[in-house]
């Protein structure tokens, strides 16, 4: 807490805090829990749309899924923990991000991971790395909730600083919604979970909301502990509650636990509340009250009821064998009054530790060096040999096979899932209905470093091309924010142009943001991530397909067409400009909004029809990968034809490719043209190497072998070191 923002506390009390008082505020009034520096920004995403039942400022964002079904959708981070302990950062933002879903009354069905790490031939970085993908994998696993996606990246820029973004998806009856609020005066407040120690103290200020330095080790004790067991029993005690209608309200205890468990919902409902301190379970028995009102110790749940269903809530908690606490009662007036021992040891405005948080309109510049980054060009004038280029990309881990990370995790539970991990976009049935849920998250950092604007609406549209190949109509967005220093006038300037990227796209295809998450001080000894925005869509796919495309579907003989533009050349934050020729400048080709929403809606088109058994997008990489990825997944060759050795590693927006056999040639055709959007064919599948051939003549050839070698020991290789 800054000197100013103690002026703030007095001005707003008329008085010194007390010690409680000021642990409350200083967790409450930090940067991850207040958004200080992003809130004055934020207010610019679209987030309304006649099927969001939800939008920003409650734990998840809900939609309307027709048939009186709803989806929640929520993410988040857990950077700064994940660095100090990786394994125990990454499994309780996993259990962080369950609760803030299962809160909303809906049963978590999956989750996606978003992870950054710096490159891989560093032993620190593969502790890191080991560390995060272990402890996602042991809580998501043994809570029982499938992981079924995701992104990992590779770049120096998270050496000291990875990247852990985590997004949940749940699903529940319209009925069985409910919100964060405390209710009328007289409603109990009843935690429930684990007990309360000095575990977690301070995570939210002290590790989401300052820069890291060389003495960062030393915040390790801040990290929380999670157990995936008692989440397991806590996510059925509270879904048979909201079965029961027994809950006016609930809020998980996340960051800055019951300052925030008890001071958001009293605040929502413009009410006060009593709270006694000494009715907490605790796991320690001299914890002070100021340890007490931060400890974000996991798996905890504080529930609002009536007072003549109280017994039954108790019941409840006792068959699913969860401590439950009685620890206060709601009360007029707006007062949050907190006791300890029978003393009063904190008296504040419920509201003011959320609403009167402070807000920084801070200044924001473009960077003095972008005008020189931009001018700096890959020379592009020799053609490179295709071949090696394409092994070289293939054998980078972050264009590698990722399955070293997705086969730790159990992505079959519940047996919901009709597309996997490895895919363009992951698509899960809703038993008993029609329905099949899509989501695909996406995020290139290199990409928005070179152009956050560009690059973030970039991501938008990628996003929803995915969900749309798997036959679903995009639906609604969640971000997740990541940047470095807010402090710095460049960092601002990233943020609100990648907040502008965002809010375009959106505005242009008509997609609503209905939550998301922001990540500042990811800066470790000065040195600022790149801007590096997650964006998570929601797609609708009913009917569900019966056949999706998937990218093993391809046979020999097949015709191979790329869909939307064609002959691009510029490779600005290209995988190849990168890896290949060991440069990163330019600026990436910006992305045409009609020629979006015409490519996403003829891929929706050739997937719920069944025209082409594989459709996949053109992104990270280019054509070249792309086609690579295909033919190794399929296990079967081709031969692509190209005029112009820039187009096969070219990464602009709006392509994808289709792989359908001859005789869908005409429909293809068809589509394409009704939709307004390019189609050629550019070869087909078959033998057993991949040829790129330019005027009849082969210009590169890779044996499948070796191209399937070099993508699956990218990153298992490198781990088995």
């Amino acid at each position: 807490m800054t000197d100013d923002e103690f002026s703030s506390v007095v001005g707003l009390l008329g008085r010194e805090p007390k010690i409680a008082e000021l642990a409350m505020y200083s967790v409450m009034w930090s940067e991850h829990c207040s958004y200080k520096s992003s809130r004055p920004h934020l207010g610019r995403f679209p987030t309304e749309a006649p099927w969001v039942v939800v939008g920003p400022g409650e734990n998840a964002g809900v939609v309307d899924l027709g048939d009186g079904w709803l989806a929640a959708l929520r993410i988040e981070s857990h950077n700064h923990p994940s660095f100090v302990e990786p394994y125990q950062g990454a499994a309780t933002g996993v259990g962080g991000i369950l609760r803030d879903v299962f809160t909303m009354g809906a049963r978590p069905i999956a989750l996606w991971d978003q992870i950054r790490f710096g490159h891989l031939d560093d032993p620190h970085n593969r502790y890191l790395f080991s560390g995060v993908v272990a402890g996602i994998a042991g809580y998501g696993n043994a809570v029982g909730v499938p992981t079924v996606g995701g992104e990992v990246a590779f770049e120096d820029c998270y050496r000291g600083n990875p990247l852990v973004n985590v997004m949940c998806l749940g699903i529940l009856r319209a009925d069985q919604l409910v919100l964060g609020t405390a209710g009328e005066p007289g409603t109990i407040s009843v935690l429930l979970g684990s007990s309360t120690g000095r575990d977690g103290i301070g995570g939210a200020s002290v590790l989401a909301s300052a820069s890291f330095d060389e003495d960062s080790s030393a915040k390790r004790p801040a990290v929380q502990v999670g157990d995936p067991f008692q989440e397991k029993k806590l996510i059925e005690a509270c879904l048979e509650l909201y079965q029961k209608n027994l809950v006016v309200g609930i809020q998980d205890l996340g960051a800055a636990g019951l300052s925030c468990s008890t001071s958001e919902p009293a605040a929502r409902a413009g009410m006060g509340m009593d709270v006694d301190l000494d009715r907490v379970h605790v796991r320690e028995s001299d914890m002070t009250p100021g340890e007490l009102l931060m400890s974000e110790s996991q798996e905890r749940m504080m529930a609002f009821v009536h007072p003549d269903q109280l017994d039954e809530v108790l019941a409840v908690a006792e068959k699913w064998e969860v401590d439950a606490s009685v620890v206060g009662e709601v009360k007029p007036g707006g007062t949050l009054r907190v006791f300890k021992d029978g003393n009063l040891v904190a008296e504040v405005p419920a509201s003011s530790l959320s609403e009167d948080a402070p807000t920084y309109d801070r200044p924001y510049s473009e960077p003095s060096w972008l005008a020189d980054l931009w001018a700096s060009t890959t020379d592009s004038s020799q053609s490179p040999d295709i071949g090696t280029s394409l092994l070289t990309m293939l054998g980078d881990p972050s264009l590698g096979d990722p399955s070293w990370v997705y086969q730790q995790y159990d992505h079959m539970l519940f047996l919901n899932t009709v597309v996997g991990p490895g895919d363009n976009g992951n698509l899960l049935r809703i038993k008993g209905t029609t329905k099949g849920l899509a989501v695909s998250t996406d995020g290139n950092g290199r990409l928005c470093y070179l152009d956050p604007r560009r690059g973030a609406a970039r991501l938008v549209y990628e996003s929803a091309l995915n969900v749309a190949m798997v036959g679903a109509r995009p639906m609604a967005v969640v971000d997740n924010l990541n940047f470095g220093n807010p402090e710095k006038p460049e960092v601002m300037w990233q943020f609100t142009e990648t907040v502008e990227g965002i809010s375009q796209a959106c505005e242009s295809l008509e997609i609503p943001v209905i939550g998301g998450n922001v990540s500042f001080y990811n800066e470790t000894d000065g040195i600022d991530i790149y801007p590096t925005p997650i964006v998570g869509m929601l797609g609708l796919a009913d009917p569900l397909p019966d056949r999706p495309p998937r990218l093993e579907a391809g046979k020999a003989g097949m015709d191979v067409w790329l869909l939307g533009p064609r002959n691009g050349t510029n490779l600005a934050g290209s995988a190849f400009e990168k890896l290949v020729s060991g440069h990163l400048g330019g600026r990436p080709t910006d992305p045409h909004p009609s020629t979006a929403g015409a490519v996403i809606g003829l891929a929706r088109h050739l997937a719920v029809q069944g025209v082409a058994p594989v459709l996949h997008d053109v992104s990270e990489g280019g054509l070249a990968v792309a086609i690579a990825e295909i033919c190794i997944r399929s296990e079967v060759g081709a031969a692509i034809s190209f005029s112009d050795w820039h187009h096969l590693f070219c990464e602009d927006p709006h392509r994808f490719i289709a792989v359908a056999p001859p005789e869908a040639a005409a429909s293809i055709r068809a589509a394409a043209h009704g939709s307004g959007v390019a189609a050629t064919r550019i070869g087909s599948l078959g033998g057993s190497s991949i040829e790129f051939e330019r005027n009849d003549r082969i210009e590169g050839s890779i044996s499948l072998d070796a191209v399937a070698a070099a993508w699956r020991g990218a990153i298992r290789d490198r781990m088995d070191h």
